[in-house]
């Protein structure tokens, strides 16, 4: 099998100019750098280090390899033409939810925009050996900040949901650790402003289970339309997705997962 091509989905990766990207993240009570840089024969060779704490809990990486994929051609054909593809889990469930938050309603363009600037401007910073990296700020660090800070880092309409997420967290996320992906996602709905999305969009970062996504969103019917543009798919939302669902059969997640990394290598110019 060939060398994976890390999926760089999570607003958290920094891409360096000799196409390496490098991201920060906690697992486990320790903070960890993912370092990926291009190797010649195709794929990404991965470096895991432990920047600070004394747990070895690194983050889990998953492979999805296109070649056991089964059904549509018109849909595998090209997944399976890309090659494998790995993605990190976000280990911390805190993490997981504020990047949800901060993806609701608006365009993933400007989303990635606000929560890199939250994260370099609240978040700790950590030199790796291929450049910094930011962590999303703690939940003690989001409730500290005023009405007029949010305001000033154009996070205004995420108050609200972050202030929740970061007291929900605070209490529950020893909770949250042990639970399986549906019931994370239906205990994230119990926060206030945290609805199926956020919650279901938290949900598979954390596991790396897109069958928990959200999976007739936007992101996933564009990139359908592109991977596949021969198929007459349904423009309403609950249309689309109960064909997806009835398309990928048991490996919706993996039907999922691969055309939104094949969205995220191809995308040119396109605005979700």
């Amino acid at each position: 099998m060939s060398h994976p091509i890390m999926m760089l989905d999570h607003y958290g990766w920094q891409h360096g100019d000799d196409g390496s990207a490098r991201r920060v993240l906690r697992s486990a009570g320790s903070v960890w750098a993912v370092v990926c840089t291009p190797r010649r024969t195709g794929g990404h060779r991965v470096e895991i280090v432990r920047l600070t704490g004394d747990t070895d809990v690194a983050p889990v990486i998953d492979t999805i390899d296109p070649r056991n994929l089964t059904g549509y051609a018109v849909v595998c054909d090209p997944l399976r033409a890309d090659g494998p593809v790995a993605r990190v889990r976000t280990s911390d469930v805190w993490e997981a939810l504020g990047l949800a938050v901060t993806r609701q309603v608006i365009k993933a363009a400007t989303a990635r925009e606000n929560y890199r600037r939250f994260c370099e401007a609240c978040g700790d910073r950590y030199d790796t050996a291929a450049g910094p990296a930011w962590l999303f700020p703690s939940p003690e660090t989001v409730l500290a900040l005023t009405d007029a800070e949010f305001d000033v880092l154009r996070m205004k309409f995420f108050r609200t949901g972050l202030r929740s997420a970061a007291e929900a967290s605070l209490k529950s996320a020893h909770d949250w650790a042990g639970m399986t992906g549906e019931q994370l996602i239906a205990a994230l709905q119990s926060v206030h402003r945290i609805g199926p999305w956020t919650a279901r969009a938290a949900g598979a970062d954390v596991t790396n289970d897109y069958s928990l996504y959200p999976f007739a969103d936007l992101a996933v019917r564009t990139w359908a339309g592109k991977l596949a543009p021969s198929v007459d798919w349904p423009k309403p939302e609950l249309e689309f997705g109960r064909l997806w669902q009835t398309l990928a059969d048991t490996q919706l997640s993996e039907w999922t997962l691969l055309t939104l990394a094949w969205g995220v290598r191809h995308a040119t110019g396109v605005a979700l």
